[in-house]
């Protein structure tokens, strides 16, 4: 039995893995990674697979990344974890300060993953109305197709039928208001003025609700778990003045798109907007350890400081703002700054647009690129193509990830120009076999 087999069947044995039918394992095996460098993941028997979805879009600057380890090790060697509830440490404030004038926002509070920041925008804004004399503000609103996490006050705010049907009854309930996913516009109708018609449904809905409603937490540019769902910056525009105009919270997920995955720093800059809460996870330690933060506004922070306890935000966890994870997202934020990383991504980007051609060919629609995220729909009849698809890419050395029919790239940034060209050929024998 090979190395990789016996790592295999070691796996099934003792470990239950995310967001799997672990019988599906019988006929799709698990893939033993034994190391990665830049973008490539290398089994233990040294069969290695480009990583073209960041390993679920949180590795930046590449697997075994010099910068971030060093970093790490340093950190590793003064400081692992002091618990932040009366006790405070350099990487923590550094990071705060760095994310604060980064967002525009302040006052950075820690978790570890991108569903526990949701959890806690959605209770700081509750809290607040609260703390504010409004305590009749409890509810909350997102898009259609919205992905929010799979904790249950996440769930509370997602639209994916597949992570929330299960466990309705256990779940708040909110409202969905229309998508302004340009894949579901009129034939006629640009992306600017189906994102604008969206609003309108938005604003009439907030209009007449907003005496209860806390928050509209939105995913800004794209729904990234609804298929790559983009939309049009004017949408967030609008869903700003909306929620100022009507007293209503605006949170945005930027767990998925921040930190230059649309082609800025982060979504929202490319609206001009600030929204009240702004919720950080995925990239932010280039993907080596757990950490998310959710920053907001003074006005938020000053409704909860008080003499009374009861005022404070009691939300904890153990490994809040955890040094080596703070440590981590500093060299991260280090490389963005030494390296150029947002200019340098508009290249990459467009010639990743540009190689597109290569699959000019296949049955495909609703191509669609934001910054290093680029995704289409291919048009196939197989009820298994996401599987059979992500199957067919790994036998070409590439990692893939479809989410149903939608095939899309999400590669650290340090992906060469051949290394995509490699991506783009797989990628293309991957679906001529999954059609």
């Amino acid at each position: 039995m090979n190395l990789n087999q016996t790592l295999l069947n070691r796996s099934l044995k003792s470990v239950w893995h995310p967001c799997t039918q672990m019988k599906q394992h019988e006929t799709y095996p698990l893939i033993p990674i034994k190391r990665g460098d830049g973008v490539w993941l290398y089994d233990a028997e040294g069969t290695r697979y480009l990583d073209a979805v960041s390993s679920w879009w949180v590795n930046l600057f590449g697997h075994n990344n010099p910068r971030i380890k060093d970093a790490i090790k340093l950190q590793l060697d003064t400081l692992e974890h002091v618990m932040l509830a009366g006790f405070t440490h350099e990487p923590v404030v550094e990071l705060s300060e760095k994310l604060g004038k980064l967002t525009g926002l302040g006052h950075a509070f820690y978790a570890s993953d991108g569903a526990s920041a949701t959890e806690i925008a959605l209770k700081m804004s509750f809290h607040y109305w609260r703390n504010s004399g409004k305590p009749h503000k409890t509810k909350f609103i997102s898009l259609q197709n919205s992905y929010h996490g799979e904790t249950l006050g996440a769930l509370g705010v997602t639209d994916v039928a597949i992570f929330k049907d299960t466990y309705a009854p256990l779940l708040m309930q909110s409202a969905q208001m229309p998508s302004p996913d340009f894949r579901l516009s009129e034939a006629s109708e640009s992306a600017e003025a189906f994102a604008l018609r969206c609003a309108d449904a938005l604003a009439l809905y907030v209009s007449e609700h907003h005496a209860t409603l806390a928050a509209f937490i939105v995913e800004p540019l794209i729904q990234c778990a609804a298929g790559m769902g983009m939309y049009h910056p004017a949408y967030l525009c609008r869903a700003r003045e909306i929620c100022s105009q009507y007293d209503v919270h605006l949170i945005a997920d930027e767990i998925a798109v921040g930190f230059g995955r649309t082609g800025s720093m982060f979504a929202c800059e490319q609206a001009g907007i600030t929204p009240d809460f702004i919720c950080l996870s995925k990239g932010i330690t280039g993907g080596y350890l757990p950490l998310s933060a959710v920053l907001t506004t003074d006005k938020v922070y000053q409704a909860f400081y008080d003499d009374s306890t009861l005022k404070g935000f009691l939300h904890s966890h153990s490994y809040t703002g955890n040094p080596l994870a703070c440590s981590a997202a500093l060299a991260t934020l280090a490389i963005f700054e030494a390296d150029n990383v947002i200019e340098s991504n508009q290249a990459k980007s467009a010639y990743l647009g540009s190689q597109m051609r290569a699959l000019a060919n296949l049955p495909i629609e609703h191509v669609r690129q934001q910054g290093m995220i680029l995704a289409f729909d291919v048009k196939s009849k197989n009820a298994k193509f996401s599987r059979d698809c992500y199957s067919a890419a790994l036998k070409q050395g590439l990692l893939l990830r479809p989410i149903g029919n939608t095939v899309y790239f999400m590669p650290p940034y340090t992906i060469t120009e051949p290394e995509m060209d490699l991506m783009m050929q797989a990628t293309l024998l991957a679906i001529q076999n999954s059609l």
